[in-house]
């Protein structure tokens, strides 16, 4: 759809440049790279803001994702062509805060309209420790992490307008697509942002949004009712990916490491995960199936676990529990009943 440049502008050549990414060459004009179609191009930084693009864009937008199926997108690397692809988008999908290579790109490019995720809802802090108790009426409670500081934790309903909150989000957990009902916000945001800078399509953008999120409020409403009578609140996972979904169906999460799913444990965590397990009367230690499985084993294996997979759904592949989002959110919604001996 773009036509306002038939070549890679000076600004893209100056960001391959600052990010080391080699000789930048032009899309050949029969590929279906972004810029190069009669659609709305919209170049997704990752799986979750690709198949946002993909239910609210339908027919009329044409998503190029930077993250491949399979691909651990907290470390990829931008190549020439991806920058020249984000260059020559109508819109950037992305969510600052995940990728940093893709947080840099993104401010270097010209052309695009760039939607941040990050700006269409509230972010938090959590470390390996993360969770929440609701009341009826699913007000969520100030609680003390591991350090003993208190959170005030906003109603779903009470989050501040995109413009009017702070915009800085260093440090915050950027996993806010496994709450369904944050994952909502956002694609409320992209809707909105569709359908002004594609006015002639906004009216099916409006209504693809509205036909997602029924579809996410739906999700939120199995893992309400599928987690109400449970026998334990805590699930032990590898990297502190689940935070947001813990908190909003009061639970809490026991991460072996932090939001980097690399990191390796100290043996002060592994021991402390230990024991909270025999406290707690966790059964498994779950894993995910883009990152090694090595320390959610040994774990298990030291405390006499099961281990089972709960996807944070940063991308499909063969391996995924289902074909898309809600496929795979709903496995992770089996996993966590069994686990918690939801009844």
């Amino acid at each position: 759809m773009n036509v306002r440049r038939r070549h890679i502008s000076a600004v893209a050549l100056t960001a391959v440049t600052a990010l080391g990414l080699g000789t930048l060459t032009a899309c050949s004009s029969d590929s279906a790279a972004a810029g190069n179609t009669d659609r709305f191009d919209v170049v997704a930084s990752f799986y979750p803001m690709a198949f946002l693009a993909e239910r609210i864009g339908g027919e009329h937008v044409h998503i190029t994702s930077l993250t491949q199926p399979g691909q651990e997108p907290h470390d990829l690397e931008i190549s020439a062509r991806q920058m020249g692809e984000l260059e020559e988008a109508d819109a950037a999908l992305y969510l600052k805060g995940l990728q940093p290579a893709v947080d840099k790109a993104v401010g270097l490019a010209e052309g695009p309209t760039k939607i941040d995720a990050a700006e269409l809802t509230t972010l938090e802090t959590h470390g390996t420790e993360a969770g929440g108790h609701e009341d009826e009426h699913g007000d969520e409670h100030a609680h003390e992490d591991e350090h003993g500081d208190e959170h005030a934790h906003e109603d779903e309903h009470a989050h501040e307008d995109e413009h009017d909150h702070d915009h800085d989000h260093e440090g915050a957990d950027p996993h806010v697509w496994l709450d369904p009902v944050k994952y909502a916000e956002v694609a409320e945001g992209v809707g909105k942002a569709f359908q002004k800078a594609d006015p002639d399509h906004a009216a099916d953008y409006r209504a693809n949004t509205a036909a997602l999120v029924k579809d996410l409020k739906a999700l939120d409403g199995r893992f309400r009712t599928g987690l109400a009578n449970r026998t334990s609140d805590v699930f032990v996972t590898t990297h502190a990916a689940f935070g947001y979904l813990a908190e909003r169906y009061g639970l809490t999460e026991e991460a072996i490491s932090g939001l980097d799913p690399e990191s390796e444990p100290s043996g002060a965590r592994m021991k402390e995960l230990q024991e909270i397990a025999k406290a707690d009367g966790v059964t498994t230690v779950f894993y995910e199936t883009l990152v090694s499985d090595r320390t959610a084993k040994t774990l298990a294996a030291d405390v006499g676990l099961k281990t089972d997979v709960l996807d944070p759904v940063e991308g499909i592949t063969d391996h995924s529990r289902g074909e898309d989002y809600l496929q795979v959110m709903d496995a992770n919604l089996t996993a966590l009943r069994t686990a918690l001996g939801a009844r």
